[in-house]
Protein backbone atom coordinates (compact mmCIF):
# COMPACT_ATOMS: atom_id res chain seq x y z
CA UNK A 1 0.00 0.00 0.00
CA UNK A 2 1.10 3.47 -0.45
CA UNK A 3 2.80 5.24 2.05
CA UNK A 4 0.97 6.80 5.32
CA UNK A 5 1.26 9.12 8.08
CA UNK A 6 0.48 8.09 11.46
CA UNK A 7 1.30 10.01 14.95
CA UNK A 8 1.16 7.28 17.48
CA UNK A 9 0.29 8.70 20.93
CA UNK A 10 1.94 6.19 23.90
CA UNK A 11 5.87 5.71 23.98
CA UNK A 12 5.73 3.31 26.26
CA UNK A 13 7.05 -0.40 25.39
CA UNK A 14 3.65 -1.02 23.18
CA UNK A 15 3.29 2.48 21.82
CA UNK A 16 6.87 2.08 20.29
CA UNK A 17 6.25 -1.32 19.03
CA UNK A 18 3.55 -0.54 16.85
CA UNK A 19 5.43 2.32 16.05
CA UNK A 20 8.30 0.20 14.90
CA UNK A 21 5.79 -2.01 13.04
CA UNK A 22 4.32 0.87 11.13
CA UNK A 23 7.65 2.14 10.13
CA UNK A 24 9.03 -1.34 8.73
CA UNK A 25 5.75 -1.37 6.64
CA UNK A 26 6.86 2.02 4.89
CA UNK A 27 5.16 4.77 6.57
CA UNK A 28 6.48 7.62 8.33
CA UNK A 29 5.70 7.49 12.52
CA UNK A 30 6.17 9.62 14.56
CA UNK A 31 5.65 9.07 18.44
CA UNK A 32 4.60 11.07 21.42
CA UNK A 33 3.97 10.92 25.02
CA UNK A 34 3.29 12.84 27.61
CA UNK A 35 7.03 12.69 29.53
CA UNK A 36 8.96 15.92 27.24
CA UNK A 37 12.08 14.65 29.21
CA UNK A 38 11.84 10.92 28.14
CA UNK A 39 10.93 11.58 24.13
CA UNK A 40 13.88 13.95 24.27
CA UNK A 41 15.72 11.11 25.61
CA UNK A 42 14.18 8.38 22.71
CA UNK A 43 15.23 11.66 20.04
CA UNK A 44 18.97 11.73 21.19
CA UNK A 45 19.02 7.87 21.13
CA UNK A 46 16.67 7.02 18.49
CA UNK A 47 15.38 4.16 20.03
CA UNK A 48 13.58 3.67 23.01
CA UNK A 49 16.36 2.68 25.41
CA UNK A 50 13.87 2.94 28.89
CA UNK A 51 11.03 0.54 27.41
CA UNK A 52 12.55 -1.44 24.28
CA UNK A 53 16.21 -0.99 24.95
CA UNK A 54 18.88 -2.09 21.98
CA UNK A 55 16.17 -1.51 19.08
CA UNK A 56 16.94 1.05 17.04
CA UNK A 57 14.46 3.36 15.10
CA UNK A 58 14.39 3.54 11.41
CA UNK A 59 14.86 6.54 9.53
CA UNK A 60 11.09 7.06 8.94
CA UNK A 61 10.31 7.11 13.16
CA UNK A 62 11.07 9.85 15.28
CA UNK A 63 9.75 10.99 18.48
CA UNK A 64 8.01 14.19 18.83
CA UNK A 65 7.91 16.49 21.93
CA UNK A 66 5.26 18.30 21.24
CA UNK A 67 1.89 17.05 20.41
CA UNK A 68 1.26 19.35 17.95
CA UNK A 69 3.99 18.79 16.01
CA UNK A 70 3.29 15.06 16.48
CA UNK A 71 -0.21 15.35 14.85
CA UNK A 72 0.10 18.13 12.29
CA UNK A 73 -0.45 16.84 9.03
CA UNK A 74 -1.04 13.02 9.74
CA UNK A 75 -3.23 10.66 7.92
CA UNK A 76 -4.30 8.85 11.06
CA UNK A 77 -3.55 8.92 15.31
CA UNK A 78 -2.87 5.99 16.92
CA UNK A 79 -3.83 5.40 20.29
CA UNK A 80 -1.58 3.03 22.76
CA UNK A 81 -2.25 4.13 25.79
CA UNK A 82 -3.14 2.24 29.08
CA UNK A 83 -6.67 2.51 29.33
CA UNK A 84 -6.90 4.25 32.30
CA UNK A 85 -5.60 7.28 30.13
CA UNK A 86 -7.21 6.68 26.55
CA UNK A 87 -10.22 9.57 27.18
CA UNK A 88 -7.89 12.23 28.37
CA UNK A 89 -5.36 11.33 25.53
CA UNK A 90 -7.93 11.68 23.07
CA UNK A 91 -9.29 14.85 24.71
CA UNK A 92 -5.46 16.31 24.06
CA UNK A 93 -5.57 15.33 20.61
CA UNK A 94 -8.57 16.60 19.76
CA UNK A 95 -7.75 20.10 18.74
CA UNK A 96 -5.11 19.33 16.27
CA UNK A 97 -7.02 16.61 15.00
CA UNK A 98 -8.76 15.71 12.09
CA UNK A 99 -11.69 13.52 13.34
CA UNK A 100 -13.11 12.44 9.90
CA UNK A 101 -10.23 10.61 9.06
CA UNK A 102 -11.42 7.70 11.75
CA UNK A 103 -9.24 6.74 14.88
CA UNK A 104 -7.45 3.71 16.05
CA UNK A 105 -6.15 2.54 19.49
CA UNK A 106 -4.20 -0.20 21.11
CA UNK A 107 -5.50 0.44 24.24
CA UNK A 108 -7.00 -2.30 26.23
CA UNK A 109 -9.55 -2.55 29.30
CA UNK A 110 -12.42 -0.23 30.15
CA UNK A 111 -12.91 3.14 31.38
CA UNK A 112 -12.41 3.87 35.17
CA UNK A 113 -14.96 4.63 37.13
CA UNK A 114 -17.91 3.72 34.40
CA UNK A 115 -16.65 0.63 33.28
CA UNK A 116 -17.58 1.74 29.57
CA UNK A 117 -15.74 0.30 26.86
CA UNK A 118 -13.33 2.48 25.12
CA UNK A 119 -15.64 2.61 21.11
CA UNK A 120 -18.22 4.07 23.96
CA UNK A 121 -15.75 6.50 25.29
CA UNK A 122 -14.49 7.43 22.07
CA UNK A 123 -17.97 7.86 20.43
CA UNK A 124 -18.86 10.07 23.01
CA UNK A 125 -16.10 12.43 22.03
CA UNK A 126 -16.27 12.05 18.12
CA UNK A 127 -18.44 12.80 15.19
CA UNK A 128 -21.28 10.16 15.23
CA UNK A 129 -19.51 9.78 11.87
CA UNK A 130 -15.84 9.18 12.67
CA UNK A 131 -14.75 5.91 12.26
CA UNK A 132 -13.34 3.63 14.46
CA UNK A 133 -11.00 0.51 15.12
CA UNK A 134 -9.18 -1.17 17.94
CA UNK A 135 -5.82 -3.79 17.47
CA UNK A 136 -5.98 -6.31 19.68
CA UNK A 137 -5.11 -9.83 20.38
CA UNK A 138 -1.68 -11.88 21.69
CA UNK A 139 1.40 -9.83 21.19
CA UNK A 140 3.81 -9.04 23.37
CA UNK A 141 5.58 -5.90 22.92
CA UNK A 142 9.22 -6.68 22.92
CA UNK A 143 8.41 -9.57 19.86
CA UNK A 144 6.07 -7.29 18.29
CA UNK A 145 9.17 -4.85 18.05
CA UNK A 146 11.77 -7.39 17.63
CA UNK A 147 9.95 -8.99 14.20
CA UNK A 148 9.01 -12.05 15.68
CA UNK A 149 5.88 -13.54 14.24
CA UNK A 150 2.65 -12.18 15.33
CA UNK A 151 -1.38 -12.17 14.49
CA UNK A 152 -3.59 -9.84 15.59
CA UNK A 153 -7.37 -8.92 15.11
CA UNK A 154 -8.23 -5.48 13.63
CA UNK A 155 -11.57 -4.69 14.90
CA UNK A 156 -13.83 -2.03 13.33
CA UNK A 157 -17.17 0.00 12.94
CA UNK A 158 -16.32 0.63 9.19
CA UNK A 159 -15.41 -2.10 6.69
CA UNK A 160 -13.61 0.47 4.41
CA UNK A 161 -11.09 2.01 7.45
CA UNK A 162 -10.75 -1.20 9.35
CA UNK A 163 -9.45 -2.98 6.20
CA UNK A 164 -7.06 -0.14 5.55
CA UNK A 165 -5.61 0.02 9.05
CA UNK A 166 -5.08 -3.76 8.58
CA UNK A 167 -3.34 -3.22 5.75
CA UNK A 168 -1.05 -0.48 7.19
CA UNK A 169 0.45 -2.93 9.52
CA UNK A 170 0.09 -6.45 7.91
CA UNK A 171 3.81 -6.28 7.20
CA UNK A 172 6.69 -9.17 7.55
CA UNK A 173 5.91 -11.65 10.35
CA UNK A 174 3.46 -9.14 11.55
CA UNK A 175 -0.12 -10.73 10.43
CA UNK A 176 -3.67 -8.92 10.65
CA UNK A 177 -6.87 -10.09 10.50
CA UNK A 178 -10.22 -7.95 10.64
CA UNK A 179 -13.53 -7.97 12.37
CA UNK A 180 -16.69 -5.78 12.55
CA UNK A 181 -17.13 -7.29 16.19
CA UNK A 182 -15.82 -4.59 17.44
CA UNK A 183 -17.14 -5.27 21.56
CA UNK A 184 -15.95 -8.86 21.17
CA UNK A 185 -12.76 -7.30 20.25
CA UNK A 186 -12.65 -5.12 23.34
CA UNK A 187 -14.28 -7.39 25.56
CA UNK A 188 -11.63 -10.34 25.36
CA UNK A 189 -8.27 -7.43 25.25
CA UNK A 190 -9.77 -6.85 28.80
CA UNK A 191 -11.37 -9.72 30.85
CA UNK A 192 -8.19 -11.44 29.64
CA UNK A 193 -6.05 -9.55 31.97
CA UNK A 194 -8.04 -10.11 35.48
CA UNK A 195 -7.53 -13.51 34.73
CA UNK A 196 -4.02 -13.58 33.88
CA UNK A 197 -3.07 -11.84 37.11
CA UNK A 198 -5.92 -14.81 38.86
CA UNK A 199 -3.51 -17.43 37.08
CA UNK A 200 -0.48 -15.90 38.08
CA UNK A 201 -1.33 -15.98 41.53
CA UNK A 202 -1.80 -20.16 41.83
CA UNK A 203 1.00 -20.56 39.69
CA UNK A 204 2.82 -17.96 42.42
CA UNK A 205 1.34 -20.52 45.21
CA UNK A 206 2.56 -23.17 42.99
CA UNK A 207 -0.80 -24.91 42.73
CA UNK A 208 0.70 -27.05 39.39
CA UNK A 209 -0.23 -26.60 35.72
CA UNK A 210 -3.50 -28.51 35.64
CA UNK A 211 -4.83 -25.46 38.19
CA UNK A 212 -3.64 -22.99 35.23
CA UNK A 213 -5.17 -24.86 32.73
CA UNK A 214 -8.51 -24.95 34.62
CA UNK A 215 -8.41 -21.59 35.56
CA UNK A 216 -7.81 -20.34 31.68
CA UNK A 217 -10.37 -23.05 30.94
CA UNK A 218 -13.05 -21.46 33.22
CA UNK A 219 -11.97 -18.07 32.55
CA UNK A 220 -12.61 -18.09 29.31
CA UNK A 221 -16.11 -19.58 30.21
CA UNK A 222 -16.74 -16.05 32.19
CA UNK A 223 -15.45 -14.02 29.20
CA UNK A 224 -17.82 -15.64 26.85
CA UNK A 225 -20.71 -15.46 29.83
CA UNK A 226 -20.11 -11.47 30.14
CA UNK A 227 -19.49 -11.12 26.24
CA UNK A 228 -23.25 -12.84 25.69
CA UNK A 229 -24.75 -10.29 27.89
CA UNK A 230 -22.59 -7.22 26.16
CA UNK A 231 -23.25 -8.52 22.57
CA UNK A 232 -20.46 -9.89 21.58
CA UNK A 233 -19.57 -13.14 19.20
CA UNK A 234 -18.74 -15.91 20.99
CA UNK A 235 -16.77 -16.71 17.58
CA UNK A 236 -14.66 -13.55 18.59
CA UNK A 237 -13.86 -14.40 21.99
CA UNK A 238 -12.38 -17.86 21.17
CA UNK A 239 -10.03 -16.14 18.28
CA UNK A 240 -7.16 -13.83 18.77
CA UNK A 241 -8.68 -11.27 20.58
CA UNK A 242 -10.31 -13.51 23.23
CA UNK A 243 -8.76 -17.26 24.10
CA UNK A 244 -5.27 -16.07 22.09
CA UNK A 245 -4.91 -13.73 23.86
CA UNK A 246 -6.00 -15.08 27.03
CA UNK A 247 -3.47 -18.39 26.50
CA UNK A 248 -0.51 -15.80 25.69
CA UNK A 249 -1.32 -13.38 29.08
CA UNK A 250 -1.58 -16.46 31.81
CA UNK A 251 0.77 -18.41 29.93
CA UNK A 252 3.76 -15.79 29.40
CA UNK A 253 6.00 -14.04 31.93
CA UNK A 254 6.86 -11.00 29.90
CA UNK A 255 3.22 -10.10 30.77
CA UNK A 256 2.54 -7.83 33.50
CA UNK A 257 -0.79 -9.19 34.82
CA UNK A 258 1.06 -12.68 34.97
CA UNK A 259 4.01 -11.22 36.89
CA UNK A 260 2.24 -9.50 39.39
CA UNK A 261 -0.53 -12.14 40.04
CA UNK A 262 2.61 -14.54 40.74
CA UNK A 263 4.56 -11.99 42.68
CA UNK A 264 1.11 -12.04 45.15
CA UNK A 265 0.93 -15.86 44.99
CA UNK A 266 4.90 -15.97 46.32
CA UNK A 267 3.34 -13.32 49.43
CA UNK A 268 4.39 -10.05 48.21
CA UNK A 269 2.36 -7.13 48.89
CA UNK A 270 0.84 -5.41 45.59
CA UNK A 271 3.09 -2.05 46.38
CA UNK A 272 6.15 -4.34 46.44
CA UNK A 273 5.04 -6.34 42.86
CA UNK A 274 3.93 -2.69 41.39
CA UNK A 275 7.46 -1.51 42.30
CA UNK A 276 9.31 -4.48 40.72
CA UNK A 277 7.24 -4.53 37.57
CA UNK A 278 7.96 -0.88 37.31
CA UNK A 279 4.62 -0.46 34.63
CA UNK A 280 1.43 -0.13 34.80
CA UNK A 281 -0.45 -3.15 35.06
CA UNK A 282 -4.19 -2.78 33.49
CA UNK A 283 -5.63 -6.03 35.17
CA UNK A 284 -5.80 -4.24 38.76
CA UNK A 285 -8.30 -1.59 37.23
CA UNK A 286 -10.13 -3.60 35.22
CA UNK A 287 -10.69 -6.18 37.81
CA UNK A 288 -12.82 -3.49 39.24
CA UNK A 289 -14.54 -2.82 35.65
CA UNK A 290 -15.48 -6.22 35.30
CA UNK A 291 -16.60 -6.58 38.42
CA UNK A 292 -19.26 -3.57 37.84
CA UNK A 293 -20.07 -4.87 34.75
CA UNK A 294 -20.91 -8.71 35.96
CA UNK A 295 -22.84 -6.78 38.39
CA UNK A 296 -25.22 -5.24 35.80
CA UNK A 297 -25.20 -7.92 33.21
CA UNK A 298 -26.27 -10.10 36.21
CA UNK A 299 -23.29 -12.58 35.05
CA UNK A 300 -21.77 -15.41 37.52
CA UNK A 301 -17.72 -14.82 36.96
CA UNK A 302 -16.38 -16.76 40.17
CA UNK A 303 -12.95 -16.45 39.28
CA UNK A 304 -12.82 -12.89 38.10
CA UNK A 305 -15.33 -11.95 41.60
CA UNK A 306 -12.44 -13.48 43.59
CA UNK A 307 -9.49 -12.03 42.06
CA UNK A 308 -11.45 -8.36 42.64
CA UNK A 309 -11.24 -9.34 46.47
CA UNK A 310 -7.90 -10.11 46.58
CA UNK A 311 -6.99 -6.63 44.91
CA UNK A 312 -9.37 -4.51 46.24
CA UNK A 313 -10.99 -6.15 49.35
CA UNK A 314 -7.31 -7.72 50.61
CA UNK A 315 -9.06 -11.24 50.96
CA UNK A 316 -6.17 -13.36 51.26
CA UNK A 317 -5.23 -15.24 47.65
CA UNK A 318 -5.30 -18.75 49.87
CA UNK A 319 -9.08 -17.59 51.43
CA UNK A 320 -9.74 -16.78 47.49
CA UNK A 321 -8.93 -20.74 46.68
CA UNK A 322 -11.29 -21.81 49.28
CA UNK A 323 -13.51 -19.90 48.16
CA UNK A 324 -13.52 -21.25 44.44
CA UNK A 325 -12.53 -24.63 45.36
CA UNK A 326 -15.68 -24.44 47.68
CA UNK A 327 -18.03 -24.01 44.85
CA UNK A 328 -20.93 -26.48 44.55
CA UNK A 329 -20.49 -29.30 42.08
CA UNK A 330 -22.56 -28.36 38.24
CA UNK A 331 -22.37 -29.48 34.76
CA UNK A 332 -19.40 -27.68 33.35
CA UNK A 333 -21.83 -26.30 30.22
CA UNK A 334 -24.00 -24.79 32.42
Amino acid sequence: MSELIFAVAGAGSWGTALALQLARAGHQVRLWGRDPAHLAKIQAASSNERFLPGIAFPENLSARVDIADAIEGIDHFLIATPSHGFGSMLALALPHLDASRGLIWASKGFEPGSARLLHEVARDMLPESTPLALLTGPSFAKEVALGLPTAVTVAGTDAEFTQLMADAFHHGYFRTYTSDDLIGAELGGAVKNVLAVATGIADGMQLGDNARAALITRGLVEMMRLGDAMGARKETLMGLAGMGDLVLTCTGDQSRNRRFGLALGRGDSAETALADIGQVVEGINTAEEVHRQAQVNKVEMPISEVLYAIIHQQLPPQEGLKMLLSREQKAETS
